[in-house]
């Protein structure tokens, strides 16, 4: 008898994390489920088995049916409000629901005979709140300061109990500032990249809440979602801690949206826009205001990974798709 293929639960499929990590997944001889609200697209060179189910996770028994029988589940399911998917008001119950329910939900789905699954779970580098290190290396206290990082590091120690008790396998992955497009995006940056990269390609100002000094460990989505799958691949050398994501290198934001200004500049025809400091707005959170650099070498050592495409080349292909964006009708 032949032996299946494994089978990959691939929540928040059609997000702009999990989107990418749907065309990694899909370029294997593997079964993926894609969960999310809306039927995610499915590349059309999929050489794997992609079944998609269109489901409502917070709704009863969504989840149970969402995981049963795979072998791997990766959770990129991201509470969605307003012009950004990280913001979210302190005690904003439905983004608790989401953030940190889903995963009640998904250990509560999983408790069954056999081998633990093995669950990488998106978290974000913010979780361990303002550090005055100059680069997080994942020894560091977790101090999250806003509600979004209280919430994803609420998830997360919740997914590490499981995995004590040995209902799951574990690996939480921090994420660092993703961003990016490309001509096989299917889903929409909402990141301050992004949203600056539009502002330029609309003609209007730059804008930023400091001098431009902040820096950002930036890292392209298609790495990003290539960390994913590594962190599944490694799940038994990796599962049971946090693991950090990142380049290594911390780039300031005033440079990288000049830099944006003139690649704008060079797609439209246009002068550059002006890169400008405003006031902050009465939402921003102190995290907006540290620098943050990541040091991701013990994730490296274990899975081989490290970040492919350069940072120029990614803000050049994020301008064009944006660029492309706009002059479509």
């Amino acid at each position: 008898m032949a032996v299946k293929p494994p089978l990959v639960a691939l929540l928040g499929a059609s997000g702009f994390v999990g989107s990418a990590v749907l065309r990694e997944l899909a370029a294997r001889p593997i079964r993926v489920r894609a969960v999310s609200r809306r039927p995610a697209p499915v590349p059309p060179d999929a050489v794997a088995e992609v079944e998609v189910l269109a489901a409502d996770l917070s709704e009863p028994g969504r989840m149970a049916a969402a995981v049963a029988g795979a072998d791997i589940v990766i959770h990129a399911v991201a509470y969605i409000a307003g012009s950004t998917t990280w913001r979210v008001a302190d005690g904003d119950a439905a983004a608790e629901r989401i953030t940190v329910g889903l995963v009640r939900d998904l250990i509560d789905a999983v408790r069954r005979p056999g081998p633990p699954v093995r669950v990488v779970f998106t978290g974000a580098a913010s979780q361990v709140g303002p550090s005055d290190r100059a680069v997080l290396d994942g020894s560091e206290p977790d101090r999250p300061a806003g509600e979004y990082d209280r919430q994803k590091l609420a998830a997360e120690r919740i997914l590490l109990a499981a995995h004590a008790e040995g209902v799951v396998r574990a690996v939480p992955v921090r994420l660092p500032t993703v961003f990016g497009a490309g001509p096989r995006s299917t889903a929409r940056d909402k990141g301050v990249v992004s949203l600056m990269v539009r502002r330029a390609v609309a003609g209007q100002d730059i804008t930023m809440w400091h001098d431009g000094t902040v820096r950002r460990d930036l890292v392209y989505i298609d790495d990003v979602a290539r960390a994913v799958v590594a962190a599944a691949d490694h799940a038994e050398n990796l599962a049971g801690r946090p693991w950090l994501i990142g380049s290594g290198h911390g780039s300031p934001l005033g440079e990288v949206f000049t830099t944006v200004a003139k690649l704008v500049a060079a797609e439209t025809g246009e002068p550059p826009v002006r890169v400008v400091s405003v006031p902050p707005p009465a939402h921003a959170e102190a995290g907006d205001f540290h620098s943050v650099t990541i040091d991701a070498s013990a994730f490296r050592a274990v899975t081989g990974w490290r970040p492919r495409v350069p940072l120029d080349e990614a803000l050049a292909r994020t301008v064009a798709c944006c660029v492309a964006e706009a002059a479509a009708p």
